[in-house]
């Protein structure tokens, strides 16, 4: 059977591809996490019972309880908080991800926001029943994108992160922080930049030169000068990196 694949409509009219990653990958990424958020847990637990265990004098007992209620109560709250927060800091990405090669992106290509990384991991109460995930893996076994209940929700798919996609994912999530351009804006640039090579020239530099024209203030007295491929090219660059 073919790989599945989620096809990106480019704005500039070139489409690209991204593999989706079926349920070995999921299940690989998960059983990762769930590794590392159970000695996590497990950590915080023995720590805890060792400040009981240990001899101390009547006058740190108290100091000693005190220590162990919060770390108990702790424990379970990594635990659940794990994915939820590790997804929205590492923009899509857990340790366990990482190592499975893959990265949660909405249906469009993109990076998704916090409410639908929340969205996701709240559905994740129900994907996990009536237990060992089976909801969660039958909807992926059941779905075209292979997507479990929380993903439909969120509209969000798990993909195979290739070495392309996951440059161009890296320098617009470093453009939102250097531009001052909205993030569709960006998003067009970085969409030609990345078709760049599959547009013959004509078709490119004339997108080139539009989007120059309506996002760059500076260019309208610097087109004449900037006229070969390569100086647009350079100049859309720069107006992703924040650079006048």
């Amino acid at each position: 059977m073919a790989e599945e694949e989620l096809i990106v409509r480019g704005l500039t009219g070139v489409d690209m591809s991204l593999r989706i990653a079926g349920p070995g990958t999921r299940s690989y990424a998960f059983l990762t996490d769930w590794l590392i958020r159970l000695l996590i847990a497990l950590t915080l637990i023995l720590v805890a019972m060792m400040y009981r265990l240990l001899p101390v004098s009547p006058g740190l007992r108290a100091s000693a309880s005190t220590i162990t209620i919060p770390v108990l109560i702790l424990a379970p709250l990594i635990y659940f908080l794990y994915h939820p927060v590790l997804e929205v800091l590492m923009r899509g990405r857990t340790p366990g991800k990482r190592k499975a090669g893959a990265r949660i992106v909405t249906v469009e290509g993109a990076t998704p926001t916090i409410g639908p990384l929340l969205l996701r991991n709240l559905f994740r109460l129900i994907d996990s029943l009536p237990g060992v995930y089976i909801v969660g893996l039958a909807c992926c076994l059941c779905t075209e994108k292979r997507v479990r209940l929380g993903d439909l929700v969120a509209g969000t798919v798990l993909v195979l992160e290739e070495e392309d996609a996951t440059r161009s994912l890296a320098r617009l999530g470093q453009a939102m922080r250097h531009s001052a351009l909205p993030l569709e804006a960006l998003r067009l640039v970085q969409d030609l930049l990345d078709r760049w090579r599959d547009l013959d020239e004509q078709q490119r530099t004339g997108l080139a030169r539009a989007l120059l024209t309506k996002l760059d203030p500076q260019f309208p007295a610097l087109s004449d000068s900037v006229t070969s491929d390569a100086a647009l090219r350079d100049r859309l660059e720069a107006l992703l990196d924040g650079r006048s």
